[in-house]
């Protein structure tokens, strides 16, 4: 039996799964995180200790059967980066890691450092991402940078602390310009000792410690495994093994990743090493959709996620000519960053809240259009959207989807993809599959079809 986590922005998932991709129990614990001001967004990592404690508790209470858990497989939210203080210990019966607050994937404080790292890496590399981020810590808070025994990310925090092994995952092949290197970690002034040795994804973070295995119920020693970015278990778990397959990941963010024969020629997107080989993935970003949608409800008053597309059935397609830009928390591109605000355009007389509920989906579908239009021009065309996360199972918002892009819709029989994703890299770990690529071709299944509509009216050609 193998134990997923999955450490998203607002939700931590976590299942248990049986060898057959049949997942025997599932919990999630909600999770809160601080909005400094405008670019600044953190949370405390303990929170995912504690979230964690509470799934083993939980599957401890319904399945009585932690004991059989062969590998613990975990995956995150990133790039979301992490100082860590010191050695992970029990402290008052819970599992305690000193550390600062983590600054999430959202986090654009070190907006002035991006040009700098980007010059060192001969490519763009955007705010977000770990590098600048580090440097402003470096130059701003200088006591904090000393006192930092590792700076990890998300899932590596959780390993660690399980494990007392400190490591970076590295995703995989043509990610070397979003994370280090001697050469650039020698230009830029930081200390190399901060930064953990790499490993991939489905290579082992070290094994279980004792005083945590027995504070949680576990067997001694079991592995620790890398699962990769939340993207990566994510798009295994959602079935895309072929050039043409789009994982669309939902959530509070949108990720887009196209399987695709050969790299886009467009340095806006991001280009690396698919999970299946020779493939590569193509990705593009939406910073906010489910936080768009979220935010949405907020202003429209609307208490919860059911009314909000309850509210948006009722406007007509094109949402009365009122187009919505979601461009909350700024746009991952060269040439905007948080520059680029969300906006509303089209507003008239006779727009209805119905028609600002329904042009929030609608704007989130454009621009993963936009997204997709982008990757064809670049030389990566997509066929099928699969989707995922916790808006997969949203059937209107699906069916905006598929008439938007003019393709095909798969809904698959686990919205959260990504802890399948997990258990599939967990199979193969333990040698229950020859190949990712085989593991995902057995376990993953389509649930639901949404065609485009023969109403032309969204659709147009990139």
């Amino acid at each position: 039996m193998l134990l997923t986590v999955d450490i998203g922005t607002t939700n931590f998932k976590s299942a248990l799964w049986d060898y057959d991709g049949n997942r025997t129990c599932m919990a999630l614990v909600k999770l809160s995180n601080k909005i400094l001001e405008t670019t600044k967004h953190e949370t405390d990592p303990s929170g995912w200790l504690g979230a964690f404690e509470q799934c083993c508790k939980q599957f401890g209470e319904r399945s009585k059967n932690l004991k059989n858990v062969e590998a613990i497989v975990i995956s995150g939210n990133g790039p979301t980066l992490v100082p860590v203080l010191g050695a992970p210990k029990i402290v008052n019966s819970s599992l305690f890691v000193d550390n600062f607050p983590a600054r999430l994937w959202l986090d654009r404080r070190a907006e002035k450092y991006q040009e700098l790292v980007s010059d060192v890496m001969n490519g763009y590399v955007d705010a977000c991402f770990f590098l600048p981020k580090i440097i402003d810590i470096k130059n701003n808070e200088s006591e904090l940078y000393r006192k930092t025994k590792y700076f990890i990310g998300c899932p590596e925090y959780l390993a660690y602390a399980l494990t007392g092994e400190a490591c970076s995952v590295f995703p995989s092949d043509g990610f070397d310009r979003w994370f280090w290197n001697n050469s650039a970690l020698e230009k830029l002034d930081l200390d190399a000792e901060k930064f953990p040795p790499f490993i991939r994804p489905g290579e082992r973070f070290g094994f279980l410690g004792s005083e945590a295995a027995e504070h949680f119920g576990f067997t001694k020693n079991i592995p620790v495994v890398s699962g990769g970015p939340d993207f990566f278990a994510a798009i295994l778990g959602s079935g895309v093994t072929k050039p043409g397959e789009v994982c669309n990941r939902t959530g509070s963010s949108d990720g887009i990743n196209l399987c695709s024969e050969k790299p886009a020629q467009d340095s806006t997107l991001m280009s690396y090493g698919h999970p299946v080989k020779p493939f590569w993935n193509v990705s593009g970003v939406i910073n906010t959709s489910g936080k768009a949608i979220e935010w949405g409800r907020k202003l429209l008053e609307i208490d919860c996620f059911d009314d909000f597309i309850e509210l948006a059935k009722g406007a007509k397609k094109g949402s009365g000519g009122l187009v919505f830009n979601p461009y909350l928390a700024g746009k991952r591109s060269k040439n905007s960053g948080s520059a680029a605000g969300a906006s509303w355009s089209g507003i008239t007389l006779e727009s209805g809240r119905q028609d600002f509920a329904n042009s929030i989906l609608e704007g989130i579908a454009l621009e993963i259009k936009d997204i997709l239009c982008m990757m064809k021009d670049s030389g990566a065309k997509a066929d099928v959207i699969r989707v995922t996360g916790g808006l997969a199972d949203c059937s209107f918002f699906n069916q905006i989807k598929a008439d938007i892009t003019g393709l095909e819709v798969l809904e698959g029989n686990y919205k959260e993809a990504e802890l399948l994703g997990l258990a599939i890299i967990g199979s193969c770990f333990m040698g229950k599959y020859a190949s990712w690529e085989e593991a995902s071709l057995a376990l993953c299944k389509t649930k639901k079809r949404y065609k485009p509509g023969a109403d032309a009216f969204y659709q147009f050609n990139c």
